[in-house]
């Protein structure tokens, strides 16, 4: 019961559960949820099944193998004993005994760790497996779905959730084995040396396990709804703290974290209610199960059968002994039930993370046939967007975001997209890196459908600067060539010098070793210059801008401009643009409202004069 308390702790891992977006719909019962976590983790322990079914067989024997020294005890007290009154020892037979219990106590050893081995390795290899699955799932999920999540909750599946099936995996397969075999196999043998020595040594059980079976009523649903609301606490929480600045400049601290509080009380009442309760109950079993109620029970009137000569001492010894045993080895198995109940809702997560919808794939044999009436560009480096319609939402019946966009995009021009916030000009330009799909239309480039392209393939062709570079807490060389893993530093140099960052980072002690986030933080225009030498070093025919100069300062825009210009050359550009510095000099100008293409501009109609009339018409709102 003990154990059962402290893993019910908001310190155990269950107390780590994610926010809300991770919870159930608030209709599902908590028995329901233990029903789903248990058959998640069914599935998600299948590629070790074989390993930790061999771990319990040699838990078992090594349960069986723990007998061996309590039955060489009995044997080395009768050897021994007669010596008390006078009887002369045989020295033979006791070192028999000796090796006996020596080799007893190696092999149940030697059989543990053997199990363990197995088991950990077993471990290790589900780890690399699950996280493996996870980014390659999430690695071909929809933007929509990162925005749907946060990062702390990929972080917690990867990293947490699969750390939560450590002890499951590693360990409870021996310890149940061994806590299931040794009390019985103890208890046969208990039986073995006399049956009324059997019963004394077993007789606290049973009133152990009532209480147990009483205490664990209901006890997976009761994890379940546990889990729930700490993921309530949780996020409440991290909503709290993620808004405290809007919240502080705002003056509403008093109010908004008064959901945190309520989550917070909720649990509280909840695990009082529970977990009360089995505090008081836990007191009896422990009571009927310490060490002097067994020793008193046992020694006390075991040394009545002694006296009578029915028993020697020490049979009453090695029966004591297993009495103690007893509860300690039913503890362990207490302790794994639990872990089995905790660890189905991290499964759940994992199952939930795992089945996280994917961009959909088309069959190359599909994705050369164009539409009706709109012939394929066929030129390398050509984009056609053909009747582009798409929705944010899964509902047939929600509002669309971008209708029946059509635009080509010439190789070595430079379209830009235009138009007042929600127009969908970010939306249109993340479909040609497959951040979405449409929801009809198709995008080709060379008159290929992209949605038949190979990750790899695309991403070898299209390069972005985003709005927000993207840094990753690694040295400046891995952010430059995360796209190219294997570029040199003479290439990395080369596209620094191109994006006119090159003399700052050479200012740097560290130089290219330098970690960002760790060693320097680097300023807005600082990072989009990075982010523009790692589109150069990319060197991808297809590029994306979603303007570049946002996070510039006045004293780094001249550079950041410089940087675009050497990266848009002879490139296919698609610039989203809100300023009109930003346009002028394209090839093609379309001015999105709605989701819709409201204008265009190609060829010689595109003018200075002609741009500043369209910003001020409603492109640069």
């Amino acid at each position: 019961m003990t154990a059962h308390l402290e893993a019910a702790s908001p310190g155990s891992s269950a107390a780590e559960a994610t926010p809300a977006a991770d919870i159930p719909a608030p209709e599902e019962s908590p028995a329901e949820k233990d029903r789903r976590g248990r058959a998640a983790l069914a599935q998600l322990l299948s590629p070790v099944r074989g390993r930790l079914l061999t771990g319990r067989l040699l838990g078992a024997l090594a349960g069986i193998v723990a007998v061996a020294p309590y039955v060489a005890l009995v044997e080395l007290g009768r050897a021994v004993l007669p010596a008390l009154s006078g009887a002369p020892v045989d020295a033979a037979r006791v070192s028999a005994i000796v090796v006996w219990i020596l080799t007893g106590v190696s092999l149940q050893a030697t059989l543990t760790f053997a199990a363990l081995l197995i088991t950990h390795f077993a471990d290790l290899r589900l780890e690399v497996i699950l996280r493996r699955r996870i980014i390659e799932r999430i690695a071909r999920a929809p933007l929509s779905w990162f925005g749907e999540h946060t990062s702390g909750q990929v972080r917690k599946a990867v990293q947490d959730d699969t750390k939560a099936l450590h002890t499951l995996v590693a360990h409870a397969p021996v310890e149940q084995m061994l806590a299931v075999v040794t009390p019985l196999a103890l208890a046969v043998y208990a039986f073995i040396i006399d049956w009324r020595l059997g019963l004394l040594a077993v007789a606290a059980v049973p009133v152990y396990l009532a209480i147990q079976a009483f205490t664990m009523r209901g006890m997976g649903a009761k994890t379940a709804a546990m889990d729930t609301k700490l993921g309530h606490v949780a996020s409440a929480i991290v909503e709290f703290c993620d808004g405290i600045g809007v919240i502080k400049a705002f003056g509403r601290t008093g109010t908004a974290h008064e959901r945190y509080r309520r989550a917070a009380d909720d649990f509280s009442v909840f695990y009082m209610a529970w977990v009360g309760p089995l505090i008081r109950i836990s007191a009896i079993s422990e009571a009927a199960i310490s060490v002097p109620v067994l020793v008193l029970l046992n020694a006390g009137l075991g040394s009545l059968l002694v006296t009578s000569g029915a028993v020697t001492a020490a049979d009453v010894i090695a029966t004591t002994m297993i009495a103690l045993i007893l509860p300690a080895t039913i503890q362990t198995l207490g302790t794994t039930v639990w872990h089995y109940q905790t660890a189905g809702a991290a499964a759940l997560r994992l199952s939930a993370l795992l089945e996280t919808e994917e961009l959909a794939a088309v069959p190359p044999a599909d994705s050369a046939v164009p539409a009706a009436g709109s012939p394929a560009p066929e030129v390398p480096g050509t984009v056609c967007f053909d009747g582009v319609s798409f929705s944010y939402g899964a509902d047939a019946e929600a509002p669309l975001a971008l209708a029946d966009v059509s635009l080509t995009l010439e190789p070595g021009t430079v379209t830009a997209l235009i138009g007042p916030s929600g127009s969908g000009k970010s939306t249109l330009a993340l479909m040609l890196a497959r951040f979405y799909d449409p929801t009809s239309g198709a995008i080709r480039i060379g008159g290929r459908e992209i949605r038949s392209l190979p990750p790899g393939q695309l991403y070898r062709m299209v390069s972005f600067v985003l709005q927000s570079p993207q840094l990753i807490t690694d040295t400046i060389r891995e952010n430059v060539r995360l796209a190219v893993p294997d570029a040199g530093d003479t290439a990395i140099w080369q596209a620094l010098e191109q994006a006119q960052i090159a003399a700052e980072i050479r200012a740097l002690p560290g130089g290219l070793d330098t970690v960002i986030g760790r060693d320097t933080e680097l300023s807005g225009g600082q990072q989009q210059r990075i982010a523009i030498a790692r589109a150069l070093l990319a060197d991808a025919p297809i590029l994306i801008l979603d303007e570049a100069l946002s996070a510039a300062d006045p004293d780094s825009e001249a550079e950041i401009q410089q940087a675009l210009t050497g990266l848009v050359t002879g490139r296919t550009v698609l610039v989203i643009a809100h300023r009109p510095e930003s346009v002028l000099g394209v090839d093609q100008i379309i001015r999105l409202d709605r989701g819709r293409i409201a204008e265009r501009l190609t060829g010689s109609a595109v003018t200075d004069d002609a741009v500043v009339s369209l910003m001020a018409s409603g492109g640069a709102r």
